[in-house]
């Protein structure tokens, strides 16, 4: 049984969120929750909060959470806002503001 959750338009760069979705992939969802309540980057908030929401998703199933480990995590590039920065001689140069979206999949452990 696997459950979902995305969160959507998350204001970071994918490339900054997967050094923490790198962290998590593959644990077990109590260490997951600890890795993130300790982890000083500040993506760890929004990611802790979309792993709580695909925990509740597998528990409205009926699974229980202690059965659980993440099983995929990945950040794709969501739109990106662009601004300008001005320069010297007139010159603009484009600053673009990168978002994510984030999206965390729990499932039960497979006994061998």
């Amino acid at each position: 049984m696997e459950a979902k959750a995305q969160a959507r338009y998350v204001r970071v760069s994918p490339r900054k969120a997967r050094v923490v979705l790198d962290m998590i992939r593959g644990q077990q969802v109590v260490r997951a929750r600890e890795i993130l309540q300790f982890s000083d980057r500040n993506v760890s908030e929004v990611i802790e909060k979309c792993l709580d929401s695909a925990i509740a998703n597998a528990e409205h199933e009926g699974v229980k959470a202690e059965n659980l480990m993440v099983r995929t995590t990945f950040a794709n590039e969501g739109p990106s806002m662009k601004r300008i920065r001005p320069r010297a001689k007139g010159v603009a140069a484009r600053i673009l503001k990168r978002t994510s979206h984030i999206t965390v999949i729990v499932g039960t452990r497979e006994e061998a």
